[in-house]
């Protein structure tokens, strides 16, 4: 029988846990509105997991590493904030690389914790000892390791600054586990106590150089504004639009600026680059005035660069001095954000006059562009599934409001031209790096991020294959990702470059991969196949109804391509528009 305690007796004190490094560490989180981390525990960040459900933080647990990152990478683009990844030491911490490097070459902020063995061990080999911060200062932004417990609560607020200012990109911090273990009363500092001297952060506000800007506006008959990805970082979308409603100027987009504005809008050019579409690089080669705003000009949007934009005068603006001139002549560099830029200018821009001729010229090529045999073409040949066809169905079925992530290869250039988008932050790729296997774990992490929206990942067979491990991860959490795989059962880019660059030579081009149905069978995933156009609408439909993750396994034609293709070496007037030339 259980005394009972009389309520003036003193009652036994409640006891208080002390104030760990791996405590400071979640609670800096807190602080920085992480709600979602994607991790993978080990032994040296045990002391994080073990005081996780004290904190309002979501853990999803990943199957690899690289999803992990991939997801954080995912998380970022679709909310805007910072995401974050979670590993254990050595072999863990050496797989978030990958992911490290796709976000670092887009410009997306990451904050990627790893563990390590105790300070006392450090260079002594020990088990799953590895220099992560070595191998992961060429790919990060910043990468340091923690080996205080009192620094911690500044290393994190510090890990987020350098993140998300200027040019956003990845930054990690290696924690020994001694550090997690031991107590810390440092708080979690105020913005201005943040030790931060060489950070590099733009001048806020007006921007001069944009009356020269306005001046050669106002001179050119051919203007054309070639949009990025920093565009969207800025959240300057609807300043771009006002600018080129102002101006009259159309607006081209690189892979990762699609969003920058409505493709439906007037004004909207479309696609830039290696396989953009025809009449937006004639644009670009005809144009009398380019103005690059919050892109790199960037290999696959130039091709040879002695031959890019030869009657234009170059502008480019971006946030970071060290890519203006780097690539391309540049007649103007402004080293600006995005947003002010485009402010700076609506402020000195007047109403322009329709430019008539220059428009009617861009609709003319584009009538051309759009009549080639490999656009629009529904059933390729013979009646077989085509993948422009398909994207075009999920496009049309989720009124163009999906997010779509999309992989790398032939399905990422279908995406890129087919899909239709509307709205910024809807189309995730890595676009940079050119990452295989970003599509389905990217996407887990956009669904987690903006849930309001309806999440596809487009995705070939070969990069599914590459990360399909977080399909269990998607079954666990009942994330509501549905998976289009573009299944050509070839490594496609590389039998489009074998048939068309090598004279055929079709080695390891060849991909078996397994029965996908039965696959997601054994993962309790709906899933449905489809060979025919004529099935295509009916099973995107039975897809969306799912309630969790879903997949469609879609037979292509193995042998379509993706047209119009830039040859290694070339330039943007010598693309190559069909299998025919």
């Amino acid at each position: 029988m259980t005394a009972l305690t009389h309520p003036s007796a003193p009652q036994p004190q409640r006891q208080v846990a002390p104030r760990i490094g791996a405590r400071a560490v979640c609670e800096a989180l807190v602080r920085e509105g992480v709600t979602t981390i994607f991790g993978y525990p080990g032994g040296t960040v045990l002391p994080i997991y073990d005081v996780l459900r004290e904190f309002p933080l979501r853990h999803i647990l990943v199957r690899h590493e690289q999803g992990g990152a991939h997801a954080a990478d995912g998380f970022s683009r679709a909310t805007g904030g910072v995401g974050v990844a979670i590993a254990t030491s050595g072999p863990g911490a050496i797989n978030l690389v990958t992911g490290l490097a796709t976000a670092m070459m887009d410009s997306v902020p990451m904050v990627a914790i790893t563990g390590n063995v105790p300070r006392a061990l450090l260079g002594k080999d020990a088990f799953q000892e590895t220099d992560i911060v070595g191998i992961a200062l060429p790919v990060t932004k910043f990468a340091t390791v923690v080996m205080d417990p009192d620094e911690v609560p500044f290393a994190v607020a510090e890990a987020f600054e350098i993140a998300r200012s200027g040019r956003p990109g990845p930054v990690l911090l290696d924690f020994p586990k001694d550090v997690l273990q031991e107590e810390t009363s440092v708080p979690y500092p105020e913005p201005y106590e943040l030790r931060l001297p060489g950070l590099l952060r733009p001048v806020r506000g007006d921007v001069p150089e944009a009356d020269e800007l306005a001046e050669m506006i106002a001179a050119a008959e051919r203007p054309l504004i070639l949009s990025g990805h920093g565009v969207q970082i800025a959240d300057a979308t609807d300043l771009l639009r006002k600018v080129a409603e102002r101006s009259e100027i159309p607006v081209a987009h690189t892979l990762l600026g699609i969003g920058n504005i409505d493709e439906t809008h007037r004004l909207s050019a479309g696609y830039a680059g290696m396989h953009g579409w025809m009449h937006v690089n004639k644009m670009i080669q005809q144009c009398d005035l380019l103005i690059g705003i919050g892109c790199r000009y960037d290999d696959r949007i130039t091709g040879k660069t002695s031959t890019f934009a030869p009657n234009a005068k170059i502008v480019h603006v971006d946030v970071d001095r060290s890519e203006i001139g780097k690539n391309v002549r540049t007649d103007l560099g402004i080293v600006a954000d995005a947003g002010d830029l485009l402010a700076a200018l609506l402020r000195r821009l007047p109403q322009s006059d329709p430019r008539t001729e220059w428009m009617d010229q861009l609709a003319a090529w584009r009538e051309v562009s759009e009549a080639r045999s490999w656009h629009g073409s529904g059933a390729w040949r013979e009646g077989r599934l085509s993948a422009d066809y398909v994207v075009d169905q999920i496009g049309e079925a989720t009124n163009h409001e999906a997010t779509l992530v999309s992989d790398v290869g032939q399905n990422q250039m279908w995406a890129a031209r087919y899909f239709g988008f509307r709205k910024p932050f809807h189309h995730l790729s890595s676009g940079g790096l050119g990452t295989m296997g970003y599509s389905v774990p990217a996407a887990m992490g956009a669904a987690l991020g903006a849930p309001e929206r309806e999440t596809w990942a487009i995705v070939g067979d070969g990069g599914f294959q590459m990360t399909m491990q977080e399909l269990a991860t998607l079954v666990q959490d009942q994330i509501p990702v549905r998976i289009a795989v573009l299944n050509n059962h070839r490594l496609g880019m590389i039998r489009q470059w074998q048939e068309i660059i090598y004279d055929e030579n079709y080695h390891s081009a060849e991909l078996l991969g397994p029965d996908l149905v039965r696959l997601c069978e054994a993962y309790g995933i709906p899933a449905w196949r489809a060979t025919r156009p004529d099935e295509v609408a009916g099973v995107i439909a039975e897809a969306r109804k799912a309630p969790g993750p879903a997949l469609i396994d879609f037979h292509l034609d193995e042998a379509q391509n993706v047209y119009p293709m830039m040859l290694p070496g070339k330039g943007l007037s010598d693309m190559v528009e069909g299998a025919s030339e």
